[in-house]
């Protein structure tokens, strides 16, 4: 058995007559690549956690003396490997720490007038780590993220072109999608009742 020289693994050998027109894509790098995206710290603040933080930050008190403002935030090293996690039944994942500055205005000066600045690094908690896999390990166990598409809203009609039913009668149903909610279905059956679920 013929095995590659940088990892044990198996050479893939092609029996085929015609050549291999396209690579196999990497499909896990849909995975590892978005959750990279939205780990990293991104200067512009697009992305990820650093939009987040952004869309929120700075908060204001309610009679204005004080201003909580974000500064930066910080991923810390996992306590343990991926393994150790599922032998010890925890969750694989990093501490994050945010560093916020309380600036304090002046009551009676000027609009703007600081009186006291405060910057700490805050413990914001745990961020679940991905895996090489494009995994994640929670309480023990692995888990994977499934992509799924989603239907537009709006109403959609449809028939069954005379199909269903014996006689051939065409059967007419519509469906509303909302943005929010359940759907629901409307739907004619041969006698043209009405029928909705």
């Amino acid at each position: 058995m013929v095995y590659s020289y940088t990892e044990k693994k198996r050479i893939r050998k092609d029996f085929g007559k015609r050549p291999q027109v396209l690579d196999v894509p990497y499909l896990l790098s849909i995975q590892l690549d978005s959750f990279q995206k939205f780990i990293e710290q991104d200067p512009e603040g697009q992305y990820g956690l650093e939009a987040a933080f952004r869309s929120v930050f700075p908060i204001q008190s309610y009679s204005g003396n004080s201003e909580l403002q974000y500064v930066s935030y910080r991923l810390g090293e996992p306590v343990f490997d991926v393994q150790e996690c599922q032998i010890r039944g925890v969750t694989y994942s990093a501490p994050l720490r945010v560093k916020l500055r309380l600036v304090i205005y002046e009551r009676e000066a000027p609009e703007g007038t600081v009186k006291d600045i405060k910057e700490q690094e805050v413990y914001m908690g745990e961020i679940p780590l991905m895996t090489d896999n494009g995994t994640f390990v929670i309480n023990g166990t692995e888990r994977v993220i499934v992509s799924q598409l989603h239907r537009s809203p709006g109403v959609f009609f449809d028939s069954d072109k005379g199909k269903t039913h014996s006689s051939g009668k065409v059967l007419y149903n519509a469906r509303i999608i909302p943005y929010r909610g359940s759907w629901l279905d409307f739907e004619f059956d041969p006698k043209d009742n009405l029928f909705v679920r």
